[in-house]
């Protein structure tokens, strides 16, 4: 996973995107559609952490019983590093889903594809720099825009975009 702000977006750029579990529900069987008609797959690479969830519902949606996992550390909470591989895989991908929740920098995807160069990359969402990385994603983002995963927040209060457009 590969989720950060990019040098040009500073904290008052920063969009908040959040997404509910139903919408992230809704938006990874969109991309399941995308990616029924360009199967079959031999199996799904989720990348660990954040490709687990819509890799779980891909894998439900198209009969996928086979399930792999690549783990990188490419972040600490906001804060994107190098990506690390703690988890590999061997072979070269042909017939594979990878499948992760965003696509970013293109840091972690990078990674990815150099271990798995045949096998279609494919991701719930997409930031113009990571774009060109992926060959299948449902919904594009700008680059200053920090999704926030239903993972990751609770239901809590929140300041009008009005009022966070004058704090400037």
């Amino acid at each position: 996973m590969s989720r950060t702000l990019s040098s040009e977006a500073g904290p008052l750029n920063r969009r908040g995107f959040p997404v509910s579990w139903e919408e992230l529900h809704r938006t990874a069987r969109a991309l399941a559609w995308r990616l029924l008609e360009l199967g079959p797959w031999i199996g799904i690479v989720a990348i660990s952490r954040g490709g687990l969830v819509p890799a779980a519902i891909i894998a439900r949606e198209l009969d996928i019983r086979l399930v792999d996992t690549v783990c990188l550390a490419s972040y600490d909470h906001q804060t994107q590093t190098e990506p690390r591989i703690l988890k590999g895989l061997a072979g070269d991908g042909a017939g594979w889903l990878i499948i992760d929740d965003l696509v970013d920098t293109g840091r972690t995807a990078e990674v990815v594809r150099r271990m798995l160069p045949k096998a279609h990359f494919a991701t719930v969402y997409a930031k113009p720099a990571g774009r060109p990385l992926v060959d299948t994603f449902v919904t594009e983002v700008s680059q200053n825009t920090w999704i926030y995963f239903p993972w990751d927040i609770e239901p809590q209060f929140t300041v009008p975009i009005i009022e966070q457009h004058r704090g400037r």
